[in-house]
């Protein structure tokens, strides 16, 4: 696969008639792949079974002249207003205007989403330039709440569970009176009081959101030619910033509402949007999150659909920061950076989310630097014309650490909160954070992922359900000479979200050398188990009057393996020397230099940046060779200045 450089481009939200320019202006940038269609059915479709795909065909047509592919989106997240009103159920009791604002288990609604998807695709699929579809756009479950939502809720527990007693018991229901006699006795969980019960509600639709996804690639499938590929745009959750009700936000650990690792099935390539600050705020950090958590969804190459150019206010890149943030997405072992959108939109919600270009439409400072990008990724990446090959193969980068994320560790914390201000994502960020502030490369697998035999390292933050199974497999994984690191509320309940009746950490009190019963939190932390050493090492204790006689981390050797707890909300750097200390235990070699300096590997590749506004040294092998300039770099360190990058070729 050739590396994918391009944007997202919208002729129909276009002010004039610039297709040739555009066009013209992305060959001369080196860009060579736009995606085009997902957002405009009410273009392609202005009522009901009149199409029009003259824009679509023109614009697919024209990117052929200039040697450019197209990656073809199905037009279903936003949906036209001649079908809100043919069948007002088809937006599940939204208003009409929003987009995502459809119940996609509506029959009406899947009745059309079917038609315009098999025109669309039928009608491109054989054009040579056309390499892919995408999908639906940023699929999630959008809150679904119609009876027929309900009722198959229902009925999926009823598969689940078999009996209404089986049920009863495992969600606990016999408090305040909830257990009920039939399955058609369960109440609406809107109202529930259960945690388990509402949890098990997300869960469902969580699966509703995968299978429509899946749906949506099989029509495809009937069409699209072997060489081409699926994907999806997967993103995160977005945490709100700026004035309520605006766009701003960021990309921000996983996507609670869609179980990316079970989607993922519907696609052939994975893909993801991220977005982040930029300017004094930019870290890398969002950029790898996202590739540690893309990579392992295939064991391949991912493809990032959408990032910004210019983005919000406040967020316009400094100097060298877009191309820092290019070649960290190829870093991370992405094939491809696509920039949403080309150019900036002249009206809407999203008018002053700027592209590439500026509203006035000319080629300024942003377009230089994309240009120079395309430039730059010829030279270390091979893009179409070079004969450099792929720069990124399944077996490219593989990380000796894994850490492991939940989504029904995610609902259950927004049920049981550790603090008010702290989600569970942002207690995966902080792990990921130190790993990555440390140097540590690693993936970011689902729970629902079991292959741990390639990690050395598993790190659990705060995953506070895990079946018998998981249970076994860590006992399995540490037994066998293999590092285990838990956060504070791991294991404590069941894979129903139950709270276990046994000795907590539950089934791995030996393996980690210790246990606890009690918990609490004071003006400093905010959790704080009262660990009880039986063997481990105590780390460190509370620092507190009546508690400090108890462990607040412990290390255990057991079997041929190493067991880490972290039983309170340590701070960023005592995070990271606890995690630093389990690493050279799984006999993983610290890198030399930290933060701002990091580094990241890929396919014989050693990429050095600097996240920071002052010039940094980093530690290198002399006769290294820089890819950019073909300078080959004497001594053990060299100068990496301001928001910079080192491209170094690995013997």
């Amino acid at each position: 696969m050739k590396v994918i450089y391009g944007a997202a481009y919208y002729i129909e939200y276009s002010t004039s008639d610039r297709l040739e320019t555009d066009l013209q202006l992305m060959e001369d940038a080196g860009i060579n792949t736009i995606r085009i269609g997902e957002s405009t059915w009410s273009v392609e479709e202005p009522r009901e079974g009149e199409y029009d795909f003259a824009r679509v065909t023109e614009v697919i047509e024209a990117a052929a002249r200039h040697g450019i592919s197209v990656i073809v989106g199905t037009p279903t997240y936003a949906v036209p207003a001649w079908l809100a009103a043919l069948d007002p159920g088809v937006l599940g009791g939204n208003r009409f205007g929003p987009r995502q604002n459809m119940d996609i288990t509506d029959p009406t609604y899947r009745k059309y989403a079917e038609r315009i998807i098999r025109e669309i695709v039928s009608r491109t699929a054989g054009y040579e330039n056309v390499i892919g579809y995408q999908i639906d756009n940023e699929t999630k479950h959008y809150y679904m709440h119609s009876d027929r939502v309900i009722c198959g809720f229902r009925e999926w527990l009823r598969k689940r569970f078999g009996t209404i007693e089986a049920l009863n018991n495992a969600y606990g229901l016999n408090h305040w009176s909830n257990s009920v006699a039939s399955f058609e006795e369960l109440p609406d969980p809107a109202g529930a009081v259960n945690g388990s019960y509402a949890c098990a509600f997300d869960e469902y639709r969580r699966e509703l959101a995968a299978e429509f996804l899946r749906w949506q690639a099989g029509i495809v499938g009937e069409y699209k030619r072997d060489d081409q590929f699926i994907t999806h745009n997967f993103d995160y959750e977005w945490r709100q910033l700026g004035a309520p009700g605006q766009q701003m936000g960021r990309s921000y650990g996983m996507q609670p509402d869609l179980n990316t690792h079970d989607a993922a099935a519907a696609v052939t390539l994975a893909g993801t949007d991220v977005y982040f600050p930029a300017g004094d705020r930019l870290t890398g950090q969002e950029i790898a999150f996202a590739g540690d958590l893309m990579r392992p969804l295939k064991r391949a190459p991912y493809l990032v659909i959408e990032s910004q150019a210019q983005a919000f206010t406040g967020w316009l890149p400094y100097p060298g920061q877009l191309r820092q943030m290019a070649l960290a997405h190829i870093a991370s072992g992405a094939c491809g950076v696509m920039y949403w959108p080309w150019m900036s939109i002249h009206n809407g919600i999203e008018a002053y989310w700027k592209g590439v270009l500026s509203h006035d439409g000319l080629p300024g400072e942003t377009y230089e630097e994309v240009r120079e990008i395309g430039s730059v990724l010829r030279r270390v990446a091979g893009l179409p014309g070079d004969d450099q090959g792929s720069v990124m193969t399944a077996q490219g980068k593989t990380p000796r650490i894994a850490v492991v994320v939940s989504c029904e560790a995610l609902h259950a914390m927004r049920w049981f909160p550790t603090d008010n201000d702290l989600g569970y994502n942002d207690v995966v960020m902080q792990f990921h954070r130190a790993l990555y502030e440390l140097g540590l490369e690693c993936d970011v697998i689902y729970d629902r992922d079991r292959e741990w035999s390639r990690y050395d390292m598993l790190v659990f933050p705060e995953l506070y359900c895990a079946d018998d199974s998981m249970i076994g497999q860590i006992r399995d994984h540490v037994r066998e000479g293999g590092t285990v690191f838990a956060g504070y509320r791991s294991f404590f309940a069941d894979e129903n979200l139950k709270i276990r009746d046994g000795i907590q950490p539950y089934g791995l009190t030996d393996v980690f050398g210790m246990h606890y019963s009690r918990f609490t939190r004071t003006d400093e932390i905010s959790w704080m188990e009262l660990l009880e050493e039986e063997g481990a090492d105590v780390l460190e204790r509370y620092d507190h009057r009546h508690w400090g006689r108890y462990a607040a981390a412990t290390h255990n050797i057991w079997g041929s393996g190493h067991a880490w707890y972290l039983g309170y909300t340590a701070g960023d750097e005592r995070l990271k020397e606890l995690l630093a200390a389990a690493a050279e235990t799984a006999g993983i070699e610290l890198p030399a230099d930290r933060f701002p300096v990091i580094t990241r590997t890929s396919n014989g590749l050693k990429f050095i940046f600097n996240f920071s506004d002052e010039e940094k040294t980093a530690s290198i092998v002399s006769g290294s060779e820089e890819i950019l300039t073909g300078d080959i770099l004497t001594g053990d360190r060299a100068v990496i200045p301001e928001w910079g990058t080192l491209i170094l070729k690995i013997d």
